[in-house]
């Protein structure tokens, strides 16, 4: 019998391991939970004691007219103190969707670039665009798997919008700990300051808001928050920190730059402050 030709090593050699190599899954979930399931952050090991993390506090999002508009306060808490005056919890999930963070803030960006990597993977095996709802229900397994951690108290509650290629709408979807999905309509809020936002979005929102509107409207929804909840950051007109503030519609994610939301926010402060005013002289 003639002797064994000994394999060539694939690392020494510089090629990639079979795995990259072999079709399979157009999930990169799926791809990483068999090549190395050990980076997954839901199978790693479990804290033995309470963890003190940062924690995003307060997202927002409501329909308008073509798209949908997502925004989120800058402060995340650890406790009783400010852990970051800047923190951004708003991100692009692809060119048609966003989503929001709240929870554990280390734990939800983390979850959000494996989201973001994962719609880019099956873009790249399937060569088209995941659905809406597909993306949802992706999120929606994702955060499933992070259960464990979730019990041990570093929950990550995200918030998913996007613009509906075939429905030609902006839809809302939020979610729970353990993975479950419900889509919301008109608009819905997340996190420590979600009551008193949306007690705001009630008041304010209206069918038919243009994205400009739908704008003012969030950022109004954050300045109640922040006026009656100590985890959510206001506008800070002092250090020039602004809220996130994203649309998405039939034209993909647009971030609105900070110039247009500090004039925004100069126009919401005077408004109040007259209204305050007006109060006072009444008296």
């Amino acid at each position: 019998m003639a002797p064994l030709t000994p394999q060539p090593d694939r690392a020494a050699s510089g090629r990639l391991p079979h795995t990259f190599t072999t079709p399979g899954s157009s999930s990169f979930v799926d791809f990483l939970a068999g090549h190395a399931p050990e980076l997954l952050p839901g199978n790693r090991p479990l804290p033995t004691s309470e963890v003190q993390a940062p924690h995003g506090t307060t997202i927002v999002a409501l329909a308008v007219d073509g798209g949908v508009v997502m925004a989120g306060d800058r402060r995340a808490t650890m406790g009783s103190m400010i852990a970051s005056r800047e923190i951004e919890k708003v991100f692009p999930a692809d060119e048609y969707s966003a989503v929001g963070i709240a929870g554990t803030a280390g734990l939800a960006t983390e979850l959000v670039r494996l989201f973001q990597l994962e719609l880019e993977h099956y873009e790249k095996i399937e060569g088209s665009l995941l659905s809406l709802d597909g993306k949802a229900n992706r999120l929606s397994t994702m955060i499933r798997g992070n259960l464990g951690l979730a019990m041990q108290g570093l929950a990550v509650v995200p918030l998913f919008a996007g613009f509906d290629l075939d429905r030609r709408v902006g839809r809302i979807f939020s979610y729970d700990v353990t993975g479950g999905r419900y889509e919301e309509h008109d608009h819905h809020a997340v996190g420590s300051g979600s009551v008193f936002a949306r007690g705001s979005l009630k008041k304010l929102w209206r069918p038919g808001l243009d994205p400009a509107g739908g704008v003012r409207v969030a950022v109004e929804a954050l300045v109640d928050a922040a006026d009656d909840d100590s985890a959510t950051g206001g506008p800070d007109s002092t250090r020039r920190i602004w809220p996130v503030v994203a649309t998405v519609t039939e034209a993909g994610y647009l971030r609105v730059p900070d110039a247009e939301l500090g004039e925004l926010v100069a126009l919401v402060e005077d408004e109040r402050r007259a209204t305050h005013a007006d109060r006072g002289g009444a008296r």
